[in-house]
């Protein structure tokens, strides 16, 4: 499945493999000149297949298949002559008067703006107000017919009316779910951002499925009911000729409702597949994903649905980020996870740096040159920091304070510390020279959790360890490697790491009443 954005400044994403069920209603992003075009071309399709396909059926089943008196070679031949004019001319002001009521309905889409509530509602009562037409122009060829029967030869009159009353009923009914069909991405456009009018609920999809159930299978019945009592009003209707009435009547009955049925059950699968479709990328990961909206029924507010709980998706993790962004991940997920306060004992590492002459730098260069430079002195520490699995628990000013080992644990998380603090002396000696800063790394066991009140926590790491590393970075702002750690980390770390460095002199940092054996990088 591809996708495609809406919009240059639109994040949100749609299906666009068939997103309105079908790859002849084209993609969702079409323009207004193309969505027009393939509109036209749709509708005037399907009304002239519909009903042609019916005209023919009406006029089989009239003159040569229901019982009756035979019709008369003078009525044969007007027949044949009327109907196909009365199509064209019925097809032609159906066409006309179709276009003009779309062109007059849709008339926001010209506009380039929403549509109202109101211009909403009549938009989705298109489809019903354009089968009307089609339904007032059936019920003009049934009188038409009739009456002219009636004329020339009463005995075929009720035939021919319940005929085409029939075929009326029959052909509208699937030139409704056609004409619904094409105007899906129109009804699409109507219906951004907002579910389908409670007015239009009312019906619902209830009372469609209903509808359409009699129309595939209650009309073809009373057919055939019209059948059997013309055949008793006749009297003299042999086997073979009301065997053949049956099976035309059952082919045309099978042939109806199976279109119907086809026809009804892709306009509910079709709302339903694109919320299956958009449910599984969900799944996958990939949240910037929406649906067009294009049914009027409870499946609209289904994929309205769908949209909202997306938007409220994008919004936690958009949450979830910029809270990430400040406090960390691992601080995220341990908020997520419990919103209690209290904090636990844990063995972890720390990091301190903190930049050389800052209160200098800022008195000689602009606001602007010195937060430039903190920014690419903190994008350099985060991005080692994260590298090893730690965490920058504390932006103070010019300095920063990572963890190890809490709140996520790591497997040796000394080690880690330790590796990102050569990495960091090393990226900020090439990176950055003109910001030099002094690193102290030590480990311990420490108190990490959440800290504050109910109304706003913060989580964070108190102890001894935090002391002694800030202190070794105060004696590494003078140390050739500007990197200083303490053996205690040296010795917790693997193997691999306690290598790359060698134990120095015994300091008693300020502050602490116990000394600490130092060690720097090999």
């Amino acid at each position: 499945m591809t996708l495609q954005r809406t919009t240059p400044g639109n994040p949100e994403l749609v299906l666009t493999r068939r997103p309105f069920g079908s790859w002849l209603l084209g993609p969702a992003d079409q323009s207004t000149r193309r969505l027009r075009i393939r509109l036209q071309i749709l509708m005037t399709t399907f009304s002239i297949g519909t009903n042609l396909i019916g005209a023919l059926v009406v006029f089989v089943l009239a003159v040569f298949v229901l019982p009756g008196p035979s019709l008369v070679d003078q009525l044969q031949l007007l027949d044949a002559i009327l109907i196909p004019a009365y199509f064209l001319v019925a097809l032609t002001i159906g066409c006309i008067w179709s276009r003009r009521l779309t062109r007059r309905v849709t008339r926001w889409i010209e506009l380039g703006r929403p549509a109202t509530r109101k211009e909403q509602i009549a938009t989705l009562r298109l489809p019903l107000r354009l089968t009307f037409i089609e339904v007032l122009l059936w019920l003009v060829a049934a009188v038409f017919f009739t009456v002219m029967t009636v004329m020339m030869q009463p005995a075929n009159a009720l035939r021919v009316a319940l005929t085409v009353v029939d075929g009326a009923i029959i052909t509208c009914s699937v030139s409704y779910l056609l004409t619904e069909f094409a105007l899906r991405p129109v009804a699409a456009r109507a219906l951004v951002g907002s579910p389908p009018p409670r007015r239009l609920l009312a019906a619902g999809l209830k009372a469609r499925t209903v509808f359409f159930w009699a129309v595939g299978s209650a009309v073809p019945v009373a057919g055939l009911m019209v059948a059997a009592v013309l055949a008793l009003i006749e009297g003299d209707v042999t086997s073979t000729r009301l065997s053949v009435v049956i099976l035309a009547l059952g082919i045309v009955a099978l042939g109806n409702g199976c279109l119907l049925t086809w026809l009804s059950a892709r306009s509910v699968v079709a709302p339903v597949r694109s919320v299956q479709d958009a449910l599984s990328l969900i799944g996958e990961g990939r949240l910037d994903v929406s649906i067009p909206v294009f049914d009027g029924t409870e499946l609209g507010s289904l994929q309205a649905g769908f949209n909202r709980m997306a938007d409220g998706l994008r919004e936690r993790e958009r949450i979830r980020d910029v809270f990430g962004r400040y406090v960390g991940p691992g601080v995220v997920q341990e908020a997520l996870s419990s919103d209690q306060l209290g904090g636990e004992e844990r063995f972890a590492a720390v990091l301190f740096v903190d930049l050389v002459g800052s209160t200098e730098l800022a008195a000689q260069r602009p606001p602007s040159e010195v937060v430039q430079l903190l920014n690419r002195f903190f994008a350099i520490v985060v991005a080692e920091v994260d590298r090893q699995g730690g965490f920058v628990n504390k932006f103070a000013g010019d300095a920063a304070l990572a963890i190890f080992g809490a709140p996520a644990e790591l497997a040796d998380p000394a080690g880690s510390a330790l590796a990102a603090g050569r990495a960091l002396a090393r990226r900020l000696a090439d990176e950055l020279p003109e910001a030099t800063a002094g690193l102290g790394v030590t480990a311990g066991i420490v108190v990490a959790g959440t800290v504050g009140d109910v109304r706003r926590h913060e989580y964070t790491v108190i102890g001894d360890p935090v002391n002694e590393a800030a202190r070794l970075s105060e004696l590494a702002k003078t140390a050739p490697g500007r990197l200083i750690a303490s053996m205690t980390a040296v010795e917790e770390a693997a193997q691999a790491e306690a290598d790359q460095w060698r134990q120095t002199e015994l300091v008693t940092v300020r502050g602490r009443s116990v000394p600490t054996r130092l060690a720097v990088p090999q």
